[in-house]
């Protein structure tokens, strides 16, 4: 379970419903596991760059320091995108949805602005295709040509 955030950085909880939708009042809505999503954008293109978690204190950490701050659920810690890569997510807009159950972050990327892991610039550099009634199997076509760096250069693979 992911940790709390430190004693006076939590947030209000949701009032009625009235308020949570219509009202001014940010109060997001963390699942039962401590974590809300957020999808992640670049803020000029609007592409979508990645889709994460977040707990308590890694939006507290994200709204504090302008700098996109996840809850890593593969390693059980916080993660500051980009503290290892020098590709760091840095914060232009942050928005919630009608329930306050989702986030997205609209962000300026430093270095080649590359989100993904694998080198890409998106997670998302690969395309179901589709075709219907067809019977084949399905595969995927990459949207992206070439990664905008090398993982193993920067991870050290």
């Amino acid at each position: 379970m992911p940790s709390e955030a430190p004693s006076g950085s939590t947030f209000a909880a949701p009032g009625a419903k009235d308020e949570l939708e219509q009202g001014k009042s940010f109060t997001p809505r963390f699942g039962p596991d401590g974590l809300i999503p957020c999808i992640t954008t670049d803020a000029a293109s609007g592409e979508v760059l990645m889709f994460a978690w977040m707990n308590a204190l890694a939006l507290r950490k994200t709204i504090d320091t302008g700098q996109v701050h996840y809850w890593s659920r593969s390693r059980g810690e916080l993660w500051h995108k980009g503290a290892t890569s020098s590709m760091v997510q840095h914060v232009v807009e942050l928005r919630i949805d009608c329930d306050q159950d989702v986030l997205l972050a609209k962000v300026r990327v430093d270095g080649p602005g590359a989100a993904c892991h694998t080198g890409f610039r998106s997670c998302f550099f690969r395309s179901v295709v589709l075709e219907p009634g067809t019977g084949s199997e399905i595969s995927l076509r990459f949207e992206e040509a070439d990664p905008a760096f090398d993982p193993d250069a920067v991870y050290g693979g």
